[in-house]
């Protein structure tokens, strides 16, 4: 499980574009954004990343980095950005399951032959520059993911007000005697 202000599992995966993207090289200057999206099978996460992408630029005024990652592989990867309207947004494939897990995603068996066998469930990240963990959104579905509206006035509250990174406590255990 992934602990806010706790190092995150160091990530690299190919972009679309034939670069490299690694989470250790970003330099951000608030936050590196990370969007896990299901794949191209999915219209809710169309949506999603066209939303994301009318807004990168509101994204890099806060210093937010960003990229979106699946589980697809490279031709479908290449796909989704021929078929969707996001011409600029980051795309990274070929996660794997065992690094999905590393992530604290959900993974699903596909369920109709659309469907790769296996890919991940939505997840949305927010890491410091430090490779420690902000904040964290995991769905176990492709349902009622956050706006980047509320995103973007969230940003701008934490760095405004400096806010912490909060879900960061240990909880204590209690043993009960008999």
């Amino acid at each position: 499980m992934l602990i806010p202000r706790k190092e995150v599992p160091q990530i690299e995966l190919n972009l679309i574009n034939g670069t490299r993207w690694s989470l250790q090289a970003q330099e951000s200057e608030s936050f590196t954004m990370m969007v896990f999206y299901r794949g191209i099978h999915c219209p809710v996460c169309k949506k999603q990343l066209e939303e994301l992408a009318g807004k990168l630029d509101e994204f890099s005024k806060r210093g937010v980095n960003v990229v979106a990652i699946s589980s697809n592989t490279e031709e479908l990867a290449k796909k989704t950005a021929e078929k969707w309207d996001i011409p600029e947004l980051p795309l990274a494939y070929g996660l794997t399951i065992s690094q999905a897990r590393e992530w604290g995603l959900y993974v699903s068996n596909g369920i109709s032959d659309k469907e790769p066998d296996q890919f991940t469930e939505p997840g949305l990240f927010f890491v410091k520059p430090d490779n420690t963990l902000y904040a964290a959104s995991i769905q176990t579905m492709p349902f009622a993911r956050p706006g980047f509206d509320d995103i973007l006035n969230m940003v701008d509250y934490v760095t405004k007000n400096d806010y912490p990174a909060r879900g960061e406590a240990e909880v204590a255990m209690i043993t009960e005697m008999a």
